[in-house]
């Protein structure tokens, strides 16, 4: 959306007939350290409500680092850091929200920060790989895999989007009973209760190294 306000928020803009060719948009980017746009990121999370429901709820406060070359992908390397407290839970009782980022769940004040760090990147396709890597979660460090799609990106925009971008897509689960969060587990055999199976979905582009003598703007 920032983007797209950057590029046409004003007649003048849009009118602009020194606009960069078409080709700067599908040109590859470079080999560098990016950073996650956190404009342009979502962190969602799914689980069961009773079987009745799979309920959806997001983290809306956390970063990313990643070292990327987009003709060696298995070498890239990922570091996201999430803030524990910023589950959000739209239109839930305080009583549900106290209860899971208290101490019968995440224990937000006693685990401030969740980490998932890469180990190794293996290819499944042109653009779709594997991310195998630790998650840190409630004092708790287990191995996690996500698939995920390159999506593409580009070196930069003159006057527009002077950095290089990337955009990327990625999926994963993990049981939360497995790092110490069991309360509320159904029973076997029942869904009464909130699933134990967190289903994590991704949306997120990254900026990169400057187009060489582009001031710096923001995205």
């Amino acid at each position: 959306m920032v983007l797209l306000l950057g590029m046409y928020g004003t007649a003048s803009r849009a009118a602009d007939t020194s606009a960069p060719p078409a080709t700067a948009a599908t040109a590859t980017p470079p080999a560098g350290a990016y950073r996650i746009d956190k404009s342009h990121a979502s962190l969602l999370l799914r689980v069961s409500h009773m079987g009745f429901s799979t309920y959806t709820t997001r983290f809306s406060r956390f970063d990313a680092t990643l070292s990327f070359d987009p003709t060696n992908i298995p070498a890239s390397k990922l570091v996201a850091i999430i803030e524990t407290a910023s589950l959000e839970m739209d239109a839930a009782p305080k009583m549900c929200t106290d209860i899971v980022r208290g101490p019968q769940l995440l224990d937000a004040a006693k685990f401030p920060k969740i980490v998932f760090r890469s180990d190794s990147i293996r290819m499944t396709g042109d653009k779709t790989f594997e991310i195998s890597g630790k998650l840190d979660l409630h004092g708790v460090t287990r191995p996690l895999t996500l698939t995920a799609t390159y999506n593409g990106g580009y070196p930069g925009m003159p006057n527009m989007d002077p950095h290089a971008r990337i955009g990327f897509s990625a999926h994963g689960s993990f049981k939360r009973s497995d790092f110490g969060m069991g309360f509320g587990v159904p029973a076997p055999g029942t869904t009464m209760g909130v699933g134990d199976l967190i289903d994590v979905t991704i949306e997120a582009e990254f900026t990169g190294p400057a187009l060489p003598n582009a001031a710096a703007k923001p995205h």
